[in-house]
């Protein structure tokens, strides 16, 4: 039980290390059980970790008997383990979808895929920013190559320049780290949040532009405006099941946004608290407006899932940018939903490719799917959950950060930004969806039935949408908790820093 923290990060890269030896690395189907085994292993110690969290205590595991700052800390509190459980299950949907046949195109898919979840659960349990770097490599690298996996022109293209923009990214993301680490002595996030209120105002500046910097590298993560341009492209040339593992990477930077701006320049961070709100605010309104324009000149449903991702990335900075327990609370529910439905909406995308032949997901004419009848009802779900209208996730999720903006100054262009997307996307998404399903050719399509794995895959991720509303009070209890604890942090950083050492286990 007291290593419990570590073993999300353990599970996924051990697992990763197996698959690359034999006998698992020469059989497909072994490496399919390896990982599925892996992440039902993964699944199951966040759900533990879960558990205890119910009783408000937050786990800090030490490595090596470093005591914190100094050595290397996880830091495993609610919205933590939302994140990772999160990752479990997105990962177990597009897992699943895999095993239809995407993972034949190429080699070392299902180590590439949980070395990804490696990195993005050790990102969102780590307690400094150091490591916060090194987690981002281990995913991004990971990511590089499951983009082009089953290779292409278009995917080495997006390719490129995914990776072109995370190089300079990851070089802001040093730079940032030099100018904190220099003026403040430390990286980890709990003593940065004590150090930076008892900065000399010689050296506030400095601060400041570090975590402007890392608002920077971060929204380039998330992709916010205006660096959402490499999203689209990238989303779309990538397999669906890589793909739909790429819907939690956008998050992965809202997280860091929420970590580190709501800890260390938070409400109590003297001169330097609340650094980045002038700046958010437009960029969150900003990101909807271009998500939501892209929407409309989408020319297939990738792309138009595409830039709905990039319209989710807006609405919850808006509820960052409010910066409220109540906002957060709303901006975590949301999260939730549009990770999993985004997931599936790609994982759809690409089974509508498959049945419609050559006009693959194009807003064209094209032959009847034989399938129409079960991927047009799983259209309907996830679009009236994406777009936000009731009685779906997307609806509840929306309601919420509106009702965390009343009284905020920001107030009208949150709920204008926000109301005319949800119209604009339901327009683009009816657009597409009347295409893709009614606009049918007297041609014939052959009769391609689609792999059960695929229809499976895709309805346990859109489930999700029905089951948060169900679910609704409780749900949005646990990120209310959540989010009380992340401001918590921000008011006693020193929770964090335990004053005794142990040998790995939690304090």
């Amino acid at each position: 039980m007291d290593h419990l923290p570590i073993l999300p990060i353990l599970i996924p890269m051990l697992a990763a290390v197996l698959m690359l030896l034999p006998p698992v690395a020469n059989s497909l189907e072994r490496q399919r059980v390896v990982a599925f085994i892996a992440l039902l292993g993964l699944v199951g110690v966040t759900i533990e970790l879960l558990i205890i969290s119910l009783s408000g205590s937050i786990q800090i595991y030490q490595l090596g008997n470093w005591q914190a700052p100094y050595g290397i800390v996880l830091v495993v509190d609610r919205l933590a383990i939302l994140m990772v459980l999160l990752t479990g299950v997105l990962a177990l949907g597009a897992l699943l979808y895999s095993t239809a046949g995407d993972d034949r195109g190429g080699v070392f898919f299902y180590p590439l895929f949980m070395l990804q979840v490696m990195g993005i659960s050790g990102a969102f349990f780590t307690g400094d920013i150091f490591n916060l770097f090194v987690f981002f490599e281990v995913l991004l690298l990971a990511s590089y190559a499951l983009l082009i996996h089953a290779g292409g022109k278009q995917k080495t293209q997006a390719s490129l320049h995914y990776l072109i923009l995370n190089l300079i990214g990851s070089s802001l993301f040093l730079f940032a780290l030099g100018i904190l680490y220099g003026t403040l002595g430390t990286l980890n996030i709990a003593d940065m949040a004590l150090k930076v209120r008892e900065l000399p105002e010689a050296e506030q500046q400095l601060a400041r532009i570090g975590g402007l910097l890392l608002l920077i590298v971060f929204g380039l993560k998330s992709a916010m405006f205006p660096l959402h341009f490499w999203l689209t492209k990238t989303y779309s040339s990538a397999s669906a099941p890589v793909a739909a593992l790429f819907a939690i990477m956008t998050k992965v930077g809202i997280y860091s946004i929420w970590r580190i701006h709501t800890v260390v320049f938070g409400h109590h961070a003297g001169e330097l608290a609340n650094l980045i709100q002038p700046w958010l605010w437009p960029a969150a309104i900003l990101t909807i407006s271009a998500g939501t324009l892209g929407a409309l000149a989408s020319q297939s449903l990738r792309q138009l899932v595409s830039n709905l991702v990039i319209v989710s990335v807006g609405t919850m900075l808006s509820a960052v940018a409010i910066n409220t327990v109540q906002a957060t609370t709303a901006g975590l529910y949301y999260l939730i939903h549009s990770t999993l439905v985004t997931g599936a909406l790609f994982l759809l995308a690409d089974a509508i490719a498959e049945q419609r032949g050559k006009a693959s997901d194009r807003f064209v004419r094209a032959r009847r799917m034989t399938s129409s009848l079960p991927l047009g009802i799983a259209f309907a779900i996830g679009i009236l959950s994406m777009t936000g209208l009731p009685p779906f996730s997307g609806f509840v999720g929306k309601v919420l950060v509106l009702q965390s903006s009343v009284g905020a100054a920001q107030m009208a262009w949150v709920w204008g930004a926000v109301l005319i997307a949800s119209l604009m996307s339901v327009i683009a998404a009816s657009r597409g969806g009347s295409t893709l399903f009614w606009r049918i050719s007297s041609e014939t399509n052959e009769k391609k039935i689609i792999a059960k794995p695929k229809l499976f895959a895709i309805y346990f991720l859109l489930s999700a949408s029905p089951l948060l509303v169900i679910f609704g009070g409780q749900v949005s209890d646990f990120t209310s908790q959540a989010a009380l604890q992340l401001y918590q942090l921000g008011v006693q950083p020193e929770l964090l820093l335990p004053t005794t050492p142990s040998l790995g286990s939690p304090e």
